[in-house]
């Protein structure tokens, strides 16, 4: 599995993103967590931190509880100086995310829920041709407090 002892590396060209591929699967959590923070670190984002954590977990859990993918692409990215993006892209165009309601004695359910209830907006852009998508990406905004 890749790791985050080597520094991340800021896109060459666009607004400023960070991107890596990990195994889909649930401890990639843990890693996804860590690219956050260290973004944010970087914009001086240091409140956001937090709610950007777990959303990217939650986004994380999906995408490995919910699609046959090996592997997914976390993102980061500041779309503009007011937003901060947090994704999840993966190999699986037609398993999109639904915002659902979970039963109060679930264990589970209740991930899309959260991220919903903390992000500013969230949703799913197709990734490919508009008639043969490869992929998805699942996505999430927080506000940085700045205009933009």
């Amino acid at each position: 599995m890749t790791s985050l002892s080597t520094p991340v590396q800021a896109a060459p060209i666009g607004p400023p993103a960070y991107s890596q591929t990990f195994p889909c699967e649930p401890r990639t959590a843990a890693i996804g967590r860590k690219l956050v923070r260290d973004a944010l670190a970087v914009w001086h984002l240091n409140g956001l931190a937090d709610p950007a954590a777990l959303i990217i977990s939650e986004l994380i859990a999906n995408a490995s509880r919910h699609t046959p993918c090996h592997s997914i692409r976390l993102l980061v990215r500041r779309p503009s100086t007011a937003r901060v993006r947090v994704g999840v892209v993966d190999r699986a165009p037609s398993r999109l995310p639904v915002l659902g309601s979970a039963d109060g004695g679930a264990e589970s359910g209740r991930g899309l829920l959260l991220v919903d209830e903390i992000a500013d907006r969230w949703g799913y852009d197709l990734r490919g041709s508009g008639r043969r998508p490869w992929g998805k990406e699942v996505w999430a905004e927080l506000l940085t407090g700045a205009d933009g």
